[in-house]
C-alpha cells in the first residue's frame, strides 16, 4: 500500500479526480478543521489512492504515516458484528435467539424479549446511552455488563423504534460471543484470533497493544464531548482509549488504514480475503439489506433537527449502516448506490463498500470533530471518491 495515486487504467479510477479528493483533505487541514487524515480508495480491489496527509496532533509536531494507528471508536462495532455472524454460522446462536438465553442475568421486563436481531438493527428499545452508569470506568467488559444488567431497561418495546445504541448493544454482543466460545477466550483474544490474524491485520488490536503505542494517534476532541471515557489506569477524561488491555466491544479497537482496508476488502469479496474465509456470502447478503425501512434513527433525528435538517431514514442492515435511497445528509455521500454499507466512528473514522461500483473507501482522521460537521465532511469526501469511478 504505497503513498501514491495509482494510474493503472484497470482500476477504473480517475487520477485527476482522486487528486482533487486528496487536495480537499489538505485544504481542510490547512483551514484547521481537523489535524490530519489517512485515506485509501480502491476499485476492484486495486488501490487508486493511498495517502497520509497532515499531522497526528494540533501542534503539527508529528506527521501521520500510512501505518499510523488510530482509535476506531464505533468502527469497532463492525468487528463485534463479525464475531456474532461467525457464531451464527457455527450454530451457536441465531438472529432470533434472545439475549437472555446467553446472558441469563439480563432479565426482567420486556428486555427479556430482545433478540440478537434487535441488537444488530438497533431496535432493542434500550436507551441510547454512552455510559450505563454516570462516571464509571468503561475499559473492563465484566464491569460494563454488570452495570447494563443493573441499570438499563427498555424505553420502547423491542422492534418498535430504531435508536442507534452507542454502547449497550455491542457490549452485550461482545459478552455473548465470549460466553459461547468453547475455548473460553476473552473478547480481545477472540477478535485477535478470529478476525485480525486470518486477515493479516498486524497493526490492529482491542486496546492499545504495547508495540502499537508509539504509532497510536491519541484521540483529541476538537469539539468536546459531554461525557468522559474513563479507564482504570486513570489516564485522563478519555483515558480508556489509551488503556493497553481495554475491552470495549463498542469503541475499543485500534487499527491502521491498511489493516482496516483489508477488513473492508474481505466484506467486498463476500467474506473471504487471500484464501481466508471469515464469513459466508449468504450472511453478508442478509446483513446488507435495509432492515429498518423508512424509520428514522431517533438518535440522529435529534442531531438532524439541531442542525436544521429534515430527519431522514436510519437505513440499517444487520450491524452495518447502509446508504439507502433518500437524498439526505449521509457520510457515505449522496452519490453512493443504495446498498453501500459500512460503519463510522465518533467524529473521525469511516469505511464503506459500494458493491454496485466495486469501490472501497477507508478514511481515519486525527482530531475528533462535532458529529454534524463530521457527516458533512465525510459526505463531501465520499462523493469525491465515487465521482472518481468510471
Amino acid at each position: 500500500m504505497g503513498d501514491a495515486i495509482g494510474t493503472a487504467p484497470e482500476r477504473g479510477l480517475d487520477e485527476r479526480r482522486l487528486a482533487i479528493l486528496a487536495a480537499t483533505i489538505a485544504d481542510d487541514i490547512e483551514r484547521r478543521r481537523y489535524f490530519g487524515a489517512v485515506i485509501a480508495v480502491a476499485r476492484h480491489g486495486a488501490l487508486g489512492l493511498s495517502r497520509a496527509i497532515g499531522h497526528a496532533d494540533g501542534d503539527g509536531r508529528r506527521a501521520l504515516n500510512l501505518d499510523s494507528v488510530f482509535s476506531l471508536f464505533s468502527v469497532t462495532k463492525a468487528f463485534t458484528n463479525a464475531l456474532v455472524f461467525r457464531a451464527i454460522e457455527r450454530g451457536q446462536l441465531a438472529l432470533t435467539t434472545r439475549v437472555s438465553a446467553i446472558i441469563p442475568e439480563f432479565c426482567g421486563g420486556v428486555r427479556e424479549r430482545i433478540t440478537f436481531y434487535h441488537l444488530l438493527t438497533h431496535s432493542s428499545g434500550l436507551p441510547a446511552v454512552f455510559l450505563p452508569r454516570p462516571g464509571m470506568y468503561i475499559d473492563r467488559l465484566p464491569e460494563v455488563i454488570e452495570a447494563i444488567v443493573a441499570s438499563l431497561h427498555c424505553e420502547a418495546a423491542p422492534g418498535e423504534k430504531v435508536t442507534y445504541a452507542p454502547m449497550a448493544a455491542h457490549a452485550l454482543m461482545g459478552e455473548a460471543v465470549r460466553r459461547l466460545d468453547p475455548a473460553g477466550r476473552s473478547f480481545r483474544e477472540l477478535v485477535a484470533e478470529e478476525i485480525f490474524a486470518p486477515l493479516g491485520m498486524r497493526d490492529s488490536a482491542i486496546g492499545v497493544r504495547a508495540d502499537l503505542k508509539p504509532r497510536h494517534v491519541v484521540p483529541h476532541f476538537i469539539d468536546p464531548m459531554p461525557i468522559t471515557h474513563l479507564g482504570h489506569g486513570d489516564l485522563g477524561p478519555n483515558g480508556a482509549f489509551e488503556e493497553p488491555r481495554a475491552e470495549m466491544p463498542w469503541v475499543g479497537a485500534v487499527s491502521s488504514v491498511p489493516d482496516l482496508f483489508r477488513f473492508a476488502e474481505m466484506l467486498r469479496r463476500g467474506g473471504e480475503l487471500d484464501g481466508a474465509r471469515l464469513l459466508s456470502p449468504a450472511l453478508i447478503e442478509q446483513a446488507t439489506h435495509n432492515r429498518t425501512g423508512e424509520q428514522p434513527n431517533e438518535l440522529y433525528k435529534a442531531l438532524a433537527l439541531s442542525r436544521g435538517w429534515e430527519p431522514y431514514p436510519a437505513y440499517i442492515g444487520l450491524g452495518f449502516f447502509l446508504r439507502g435511497q433518500a437524498i439526505c445528509p449521509h457520510q457515505f455521500g449522496t452519490l453512493a448506490s443504495p446498498r453501500t454499507f459500512g460503519h463510522t466512528g465518533a467524529g473521525s473514522t469511516l469505511f464503506w463498500v459500494d458493491p454496485a461500483r466495486d469501490l472501497t473507501f477507508v478514511c481515519l482522521t486525527a482530531g475528533v470533530i462535532d458529529e454534524g460537521a463530521n457527516i458533512e465532511r465525510f459526505q463531501r469526501l465520499s462523493d469525491l471518491a465515487i465521482a472518481a469511478a468510471h
